[in-house]
């Protein structure tokens, strides 16, 4: 005999249901499936790009240069966002609620703010990088491999540091969007909630920012004028994935201020997670960025550098690509 339960969903997932359909408009079904689609393709794009940049970096010796500490740090932050953050969200978006429970929440919710801040940081490190070498404040200064690694531990250390408190009752994960997903909780106006979300924008999203726009700003004026030629090229890198990095990130922070600043700020479901989603496929930009425009790393991966011609009497022209190691 078929049990009653057995094809029903948890209590604790039925209360995240309701609570979804309760709190927003109702979503037709078929966005959900294209939102699941979406993320599965940025997912999946993510992961083989990324992979590659790791791969490719801790594979050739040559690669191992201070800044690619930084950019290799930022490929594992962003598969962090996309493992656990796109590929849940893919999935809760394809069953039409988030079906992970509250334990699932919270954990989605960190992980991907955890890995996000992480790769925010990472950036603003390689900003004050490309700062320090292009536009030389202190005179001429060279980046060793240990200062890389403070950098990068650093982003890791201030990420969890601001981070972990919703785990233990400052501030906490909920809901966001069409329900399917989890991030700080921006609309709560309780003072102990509004005091977390406060410092935390204030310390993981505008100190970065802040941080950032200098070298934007005059990077690309060093860009412009005397800085050698291979620096030139790096910083031109830096400057594109700096402003790709801030097209998808700026709209989410803006969004979450507001409704930081107006608890009552209402705007629909499906607009709202127009952000969020924008902010998660910075994780497929950073990779094709760091491969295109660096010939090194093209060098060293899969894609072909140039094809040639080789003739036979019998069998004619030939192509067969070349694939430059340098």
């Amino acid at each position: 005999m078929e049990l009653p339960h057995r094809n029903m969903k948890s209590a604790e997932d039925q209360a995240v249901a309701t609570e979804a359909d309760e709190e927003t408009a109702p979503v037709p079904r078929f966005a959900y499936s294209i939102l699941a689609v979406i993320m599965a393709i940025f997912c999946l794009s993510s992961v083989v790009l990324n992979t590659t940049v790791i791969w490719v970096t801790i594979r050739h010796r040559q690669l191992r240069q201070p800044i690619n500490y930084a950019l290799v740090n930022l490929a594992v932050a962003d598969l962090g966002v996309t493992v656990s953050g796109g590929l849940l969200t893919a999935i809760t978006n394809s069953m039409g609620y988030f079906s992970l429970g509250r334990a699932g929440c919270v954990i989605e919710g960190f992980s991907v703010a955890f890995f996000g801040i992480v790769a925010l940081c990472t950036v603003a490190v390689i900003a004050v990088d490309r700062f320090v070498i292009v536009c030389k404040p202190l005179g001429i200064v060279h980046f060793h491999p240990k200062h890389a690694v403070m950098g990068v531990a650093f982003a890791w250390i201030w990420s969890l540091i601001w981070n972990i408190p919703p785990l233990f009752g400052w501030g906490s994960y909920q809901l966001e969007g069409v329900k399917t997903s989890c991030a700080p909780d921006w609309k709560n106006p309780d003072p102990l909630n509004m005091s977390y979300i406060m410092c935390y924008f204030c310390l993981c999203f505008a100190i970065p920012f802040i941080i950032i726009m200098p070298y934007l700003i005059i990077g690309s004026i060093a860009h412009g004028g005397t800085t050698a030629k291979a620096e030139a090229k790096v910083a031109r890198m830096v400057i594109v994935m700096i402003l790709a990095f801030l097209i998808c990130w700026l709209p989410y922070a803006a969004f979450s201020l507001a409704v930081v600043f107006n608890s009552q700020f209402y705007i629909h479901p499906l607009v709202a997670t127009v952000p969020m989603y924008l902010a998660k496929t910075s994780t497929v930009y950073n990779p094709i960025i760091y491969i295109f425009m660096n010939t090194q790393v093209r060098g060293f991966s899969f894609l072909p550098r140039h094809c040639t011609y080789f003739s036979s009497i019998k069998t004619g022209s030939l192509p067969r690509c070349q694939y430059e190691t340098r």
